[in-house]
């Protein structure tokens, strides 16, 4: 019986990034190292993989982005690739080299469609492969004793921490720790190749069916959707010339609880009778909406180790009280606009 494999599927992104200088951490160009050359600099990554159960590393070039400029061509063979490894028997887990510009929304591209029964853990660097300051090696090291350990879902690995799709956000520009999770913190740390996991994510969804997954595979883009801010001195002019070019849905990063200006919310509740999606959410960096409620369909989100009978978007939308109100997601803004992407996808 063949060993069983974890598959590094590459991307891209700072991780693969060279610069002229190894002194240089910004002015570099991502993608250019292929995922073969990661792996050469990370000399103990097969032991690592192997772990308890033998697994053996095997490695494929799905593209080569500066994560900035993640589009849905790249999303899609990434979406492909991956359910076509959470099918095959022989493939124990995944690994993702990706840039941590959009790997946030990536990861949880992935845990929201296909709810992974194997690991899949994307990591990253902040500084290019050229770099005397490099961290991609070491994070693609803690990456593989992620992906080795068996949990399932999808995970980021960076820093030495882990953390799980829904909560994991970029937080800062430049640092080597720059991936967070807001409150919760990190699901796990690894620590000489060891991983020790501090808390458990709650609730598996429902994946996807297969016959909505090969629907949105099939298409050639995914509907338009912004995401606007509420703040002082509105107006409703963006939301009027978006409504009026054909934009689908519009997620609103309001103040506080959600709270959105009055001169902006009229022209959101005449967008959404022109049949544009609204969803409202919050710009704070911590916490989520409270004071919302929603008909989960099973089990409470913090059910640890529950299953929900809904998907993972469903989960985090909460409908509006009255006609007056906007529907609210529980979801950082960059998500939020992922989770109605997909929403209008599979109700189109």
């Amino acid at each position: 019986m063949p060993n069983p494999k974890i598959v590094i599927l590459g991307t891209g992104g700072t991780i693969a990034g060279e610069a002229a200088e190894n002194t240089q951490g910004v002015g570099y160009r991502a993608g250019q190292i292929s995922v073969q050359g990661l792996i050469a600099a990370v000399p103990d990554l097969p032991r690592i993989a192997a772990g308890g159960t033998g697994a053996v590393l095997d490695a494929v070039q799905l593209a080569q982005v500066d994560s900035k400029d993640m589009d849905w061509s790249v999303w899609r063979t990434l979406l492909k690739a991956t359910a076509q490894a959470l099918d095959d028997a022989d493939i124990q887990a995944l690994v993702i080299t990706h840039g941590t510009d959009t790997l946030e929304e990536t990861a949880w591209l992935l845990q929201a469609v296909l709810q992974p029964g194997k690991p899949v853990v994307l990591t990253c660097a902040m500084r290019p492969a050229t770099s005397l300051q490099a961290d991609g090696p070491q994070n693609l090291r803690d990456a593989v004793a992620v992906a080795a350990a068996g949990r399932c879902g999808v995970w980021v690995a960076a820093a030495g921490e882990v953390h799980a799709a829904r909560q994991v956000l970029k937080a800062h520009p430049y640092r080597l720790n720059a991936m967070h999770s807001y409150e919760g913190g990190p699901c796990a740390y690894v620590e000489e190749g060891r991983v020790r996991w501090v808390v458990t994510p709650a609730t598996a969804c429902s994946a996807w069916p297969q016959a909505d997954l090969q629907a949105l595979l099939g298409r050639g883009e995914l509907p338009w959707v912004e995401v606007l801010q509420s703040g002082a001195v509105q107006s409703a002019r963006a939301v009027n010339a978006l409504a009026a070019a054909g934009v689908q849905g519009l997620v609103v990063a309001g103040t506080g609880n959600a709270t959105v200006h009055q001169q902006l919310l009229q022209a959101l509740l005449q967008a959404r009778e022109q049949g544009v999606m609204i969803w409202c959410t919050t710009r704070c960096l911590e916490g989520q909406v409270v004071g919302q409620s929603v008909d989960r369909g099973g089990p409470a989100a913090d059910d640890v180790g529950e299953i929900c009978l809904m998907d993972e978007i469903n989960v985090q939308l909460c409908k509006a009280a009255d006609a007056q109100a906007l529907d609210c997601v529980l979801l950082p803004p960059s998500k939020a606009r992922v989770a109605m992407m997909l929403q209008l996808a599979r109700n189109s």
